[in-house]
């Protein structure tokens, strides 16, 4: 038989505690209610909604729990995912100086902190992975970051594509993420998303369904 469309896709999602001066964090309540909201609204076809996890806003310190759960993904590679010949992960970090959402095409070898984590830890000018190189060097994700801000754009949101996921705790995950899709032959991507307040909740939970749908429909 013909498979029609692009083939299943699992995506994976993460969002973040609060951190210092946001103490609500929009992306744990996305995150923590996407499963009820597509669950609600149908998944799209060939769209399987893996993981959703809240991750601490810290950096080193949070290493361990990070691994653990971007390894689930390829430890269910045999399990509700075995139909699916695609993994993504898709990490929700907030911009709180924001005005529209911001889909991040790489990430920096470098953590400059401009507060300290949740965890005290508040390094400056470090390279993430010293094995990788310098602080100028960047991971780029391989999903089209341009084609993916058009579609959500012609939905009707405020997006644009970005270069630049900061030096803080959402640019030190993106390029632990995007180093270990490459490494595991999967994919990943970061999204930056704008307080309540200037985003309200519905448009952005709406926002991050229309996301995976547009993820699920590519080739």
């Amino acid at each position: 038989m013909g498979s029609e469309g692009p083939p299943a896709v699992t995506i994976h999602v993460t969002g973040f505690k609060k951190f210092h001066g946001v103490s609500d964090n929009p992306t744990e309540t996305i995150v923590s209610n996407l499963q009820e909201y597509m669950k609600k609204n149908g998944l799209p076809k060939g769209l399987i909604l893996g993981s959703c996890n809240i991750l601490e806003t810290a950096g080193q310190g949070a290493l361990v729990p990070l691994y653990q759960t971007l390894q689930s993904a390829i430890s269910g590679k045999d399990s509700e995912s075995s139909n699916s010949k695609r993994i993504i992960w898709v990490h929700f970090g907030v911009n709180s100086g924001a005005t529209r959402f911001a889909v991040e095409h790489q990430a920096v070898n470098e953590a400059t902190f401009r507060c300290p984590d949740e965890m005290g830890w508040k390094p400056q000018k470090v390279p993430i992975i010293p094995a990788d190189g310098g602080i100028s060097q960047t991971r780029e994700t391989s999903l089209p970051v341009e084609e993916i801000t058009k579609a959500l754009t012609k939905m009707g949101y405020e997006v644009m594509p970005s270069d630049d996921a900061g030096r803080f705790v959402c640019n030190y995950v993106y390029y632990h993420s995007l180093r270990f899709a490459e490494q595991n032959g999967i994919q990943s991507l970061f999204v930056h998303v704008p307080l309540f307040l200037t985003i309200d909740e519905e448009t952005q939970m709406q926002f991050a369904a229309s996301l995976l749908e547009v993820l699920a429909s590519l080739n």
